[in-house]
């Protein structure tokens, strides 16, 4: 995400040679055939290769209360013809609700502090599959688990098998990292984390990424694959004026996200590689500001070397950024344009993760869309997940995805291709019953 000031307190080639390994292979040697922790994860683009046996959750034995009557009956699906057999995640889909496959395109947002009973209410009531603790905590990883453990059994069940919950935070570094106190490391800022050799950023983030599953998290929303160049550095409001970017160029960006990444498949947490195609080159905030326009980015821009890496190296989730950029599609924000995501994300870079927006709950640059169109129109530009958090912007966005499925055969393709990849990423974390 981009961050609020507010919010905080005064508060390639190179990648490679230095991990030697892809994310996609660490993680699967991690995760193998199912972490024994249920909270552990894994490349969302290494669905076909692991065979996974995730560990069941703990939670309820039936299904929560407040469904509506489209959790009547399993939603119509196409068959993938060319499987002989029905993979685990096509038998979790195939069993799903319309309401259901709605809600697992959407990640709610909960105070890391303090969860609020009736926000996680609205979340379980809608089928919310993903969570994002917000805020600021200084609880320490005990309680956050306890926290965790709390709201986690309300995740939905399909023919009685829980669909496990992904737990995202953003844990970037210095004045960007929501869970703090004891058992959590005081991570320094991204610019002084691409001060230090790979093998080291390796290591170091391997450490916090045990942190995060000791806590329940099995996302996190980072690596920042941002680059700002250094004429620009603290105008950059964003990320230079935080120093939340890793360097100044396209070769530091890279090395130091791909060791970032590394280190925590190697401990089998997911990670984000974030603002696609890049906040590097704006000046505003997308949280706080309406109109963020790049002009300098386009397809083949050195700046996506980061991004570029990373999807090669097999990165689960790339968060979409809220600016426009004229250069690539003027017509849109990059979180509505299927130019940005379906073209030069998947298309030209080859991503098969899982995408995932920026805020599309509070961010003033989304202000001028309701939120069932933000959803909508993220969606149909080919994104996957809907990142809100804010609570109170769920039930349109559902409903709204649940009524453009009944209306465009073409649309529920895209819902069911989107949550085919986020059940695959899920099944790889060991959050889905495959036995």
């Amino acid at each position: 995400m981009t961050i609020r000031v507010r919010q905080q307190p005064r508060n390639r080639r190179r990648t490679a040679a230095r991990t030697g390994v892809s994310l996609i292979t660490l993680a699967l040697a991690v995760t193998g055939c199912g972490a024994s922790d249920s909270h552990g994860a894994t490349a969302a683009s290494s669905r076909s290769a692991a065979a996974s046996h995730g560990v069941r959750e703990p939670g309820a034995t039936s299904a929560p209360p407040g469904r509506t009557s489209a959790d009547a009956a399993p939603a119509t699906t196409t068959a993938a013809a060319s499987k002989p057999t029905a993979t685990c995640t096509d038998r979790y889909l195939s069993g799903m609700t319309t309401a259901q496959r709605a809600g697992q395109l959407v990640m709610g947002g909960i105070s890391a502090a303090h969860p609020d009973q009736a926000q996680l209410r609205v979340l379980r009531d809608n089928h919310v599959g993903s969570v994002m603790l917000t805020g600021r905590s200084t609880a320490g990883t005990a309680a956050t688990r306890k926290a965790v453990d709390g709201f986690r059994g309300q995740a939905d069940r399909v023919n009685g098998r829980q669909v496990g919950l992904l737990v995202s935070t953003d844990q970037e570094g210095g004045r960007v990292q929501v869970l703090n106190g004891p058992g959590f490391s005081a991570m320094p800022s991204g610019l002084t984390q691409g001060s230090w050799s790979t093998a080291t950023l390796r290591a170091r983030a391997a450490g916090w990424a045990k942190e995060l599953k000791s806590a329940g998290v099995n996302l996190n929303l980072a690596p920042v694959a941002d680059v700002v160049p250094a004429s620009l550095g603290a105008r950059n409001i964003p990320i230079g004026s935080f120093q939340r970017e890793y360097g100044h160029t396209p070769a530091t960006v890279t090395s130091h996200t791909g060791a970032f990444a590394a280190g925590f498949a190697q401990t089998g947490v997911l990670t984000t590689f974030k603002h696609f195609p890049g906040l590097g080159h704006v000046i505003g905030n997308t949280d706080t500001t309406a109109g963020v326009v790049d002009s300098v980015t386009t397809a083949d821009s050195p700046d996506l070397a980061p991004f570029r890496a990373g999807v090669k190296a097999g990165a689960p989730f790339v968060m979409i950024s809220s600016a426009t950029y004229t250069k690539i599609d003027p017509k849109h924000l990059a979180a509505f344009s299927p130019t940005v995501v379906d073209h030069l994300l998947r298309g030209q870079l080859g991503f098969k993760g899982v995408v995932i927006s920026d805020d599309l709950g509070n961010a003033v640059a989304v202000r001028s869309f309701t939120p069932a169109q933000r959803a909508v129109n993220f969606v149909a530009a080919g994104g996957d997940m809907i990142l809100t958090v804010q609570p109170s912007t769920v039930p349109a966005m559902t409903r709204a995805l649940q009524a453009k499925m009944g209306q465009d055969a073409s649309f529920r393709a895209k819902v069911d291709n989107s949550v085919r990849r986020i059940l695959d990423a899920k099944r790889a974390a060991g959050l889905l019953d495959c036995g």
